[in-house]
């Protein structure tokens, strides 16, 4: 059975920045369902979407997997195609976990660094809720890198939570998110620390900045498939 997220439920004399450790595998289930808008829907639509683009014994990487929710969609609507699925996560306490609740032998799962990871022969690559935790100055770097590595025609799938260049319209969705959280049990309080906690490790891009990105690491196409409040998610194809 799933654990509670109650991680910020009581005051803390000091916010120490946010990371996922024991603890916060612990409740990550119930954590990330009840803090991002739509992610009952994108995880399903990410094991469609990747099925669809993965030929036979191709190759997956499931970055950033966390407790390998997307690792999981993707391998059921695979059904029984033969393929090889790299799940990968800097977080111990996450590979630990998803290793326990996905055996399948096409899933291989790996604790080791995104930005160290070799994409060379990938047909697809999904990075869900990642991208917004690498260093900003990194992140064209390593989107380029797929993009030389992965095969002809591949696929990149890319969640993230994304900023408004109106400050008006930023600040709008910003409080209707965090009604999103009062509205799923989550307090005042707990939403105010888990927001101090985010500040200095999870940097946002806008949605012009991530297709420019796509643009500038030579992908020929990105599509928009998802979008929610201050949530977006896209196809981009190499």
């Amino acid at each position: 059975m799933n654990k509670k997220d109650e991680i910020y439920r009581k005051v803390s004399p000091q916010i120490v920045d946010f990371a996922f450790d024991a603890a916060v595998a612990e409740v990550f289930p119930d954590m990330v369902r009840r803090s991002v808008p739509g992610y009952e829907t994108v995880i399903p639509l990410t094991g469609l979407i990747a099925a669809r683009h993965a030929p036979e014994n191709g190759k997956i990487f499931d970055l950033g997997c966390s407790l390998g929710a997307s690792s999981l969609a993707i391998l059921h609507q695979l059904r029984e195609k033969p393929v090889q699925l790299h799940a990968i996560d800097s977080s111990e306490a996450m590979i630990d976990r998803a290793k326990e609740q996905i055996s399948d032998s096409r899933c291989a799962f790996y604790c080791a660094d995104i930005l160290d990871t070799d994409f060379t022969g990938a047909d697809v690559v999904v990075m869900n809720y990642v991208l917004q935790f690498i260093a900003p100055e990194k992140r064209l770097k390593l989107v380029s890198r797929m993009q030389e590595q992965m095969n002809p025609g591949a696929l990149l799938i890319v969640s993230e939570k994304i900023r408004f260049t109106d400050e008006a319209v930023d600040e709008l969705f910003t409080e209707i998110h965090h009604d999103y959280k009062r509205a799923n049990g989550y307090t005042e309080l707990e939403v105010s620390q888990k927001r101090t906690a985010l500040e200095n490790v999870m940097v946002i891009d806008t949605h012009e900045q991530h297709y420019e990105r796509f643009m500038q690491a030579q992908f020929h196409d990105v599509k928009t498939w998802y979008k929610c409040l201050n949530w977006a998610s896209f196809m981009v194809t190499k």
